[in-house]
């Protein structure tokens, strides 16, 4: 017995998994970028192009979902950057559970759009779904609403 307490082959984690997303491609955030600098009045036609041209592009839903004309164009622009996020974590090693922090830029997308389906929900009267993101929120972040997000 007293071998096995030197035995380093054991794993141990410091906690839940943590699950970080790989970057976009370069040029989706370029031409991302590049559409958010335009004009007002044609920002919004822009970011769509982008994400009709990489529907997997987390971050181009969560700012469609700022950018949308009214609460239910922005739950449903949400609910599209929450579903590919799903994917992608999924593709990423995520299994349902563990840290998806806000810390790590390439995580900002997914997490962006499901508070926007937080605060769309909420905006549509549909407040249980509200608060299910809003703790899901906390359970991938615990961080979530107390640092400053930009």
């Amino acid at each position: 017995m007293l071998g096995m307490a030197n035995d380093s082959s054991v794993p141990f984690t410091a906690g839940p998994p943590e699950t970080v997303l790989p970057p976009p491609p370069v040029e989706l955030a370029a031409a991302l970028a590049a559409a958010l600098d335009r004009p007002a009045e044609d920002r919004r036609a822009a970011v769509a192009a982008v994400a009709a041209a990489a529907p997997t592009y987390l971050d181009a839903w969560a700012h469609l979902s700022e950018l949308a004309r009214d609460d239910v164009e922005a739950y449903a622009y949400a609910r599209v950057g929450y579903h590919r996020g799903l994917d992608t974590l999924r593709g990423a090693g995520w299994r349902g559970s563990g840290y998806v922090r806000w810390e790590h830029p390439t995580n900002r997308g997914f997490l962006r759009a499901l508070d926007a389906l937080r605060a769309a929900a909420a905006a549509i009267g549909e407040e249980p779904e509200a608060q299910r993101c809003a703790l899901f929120l906390r359970q991938l972040d615990p961080e979530w609403g107390r640092v400053a997000r930009g």
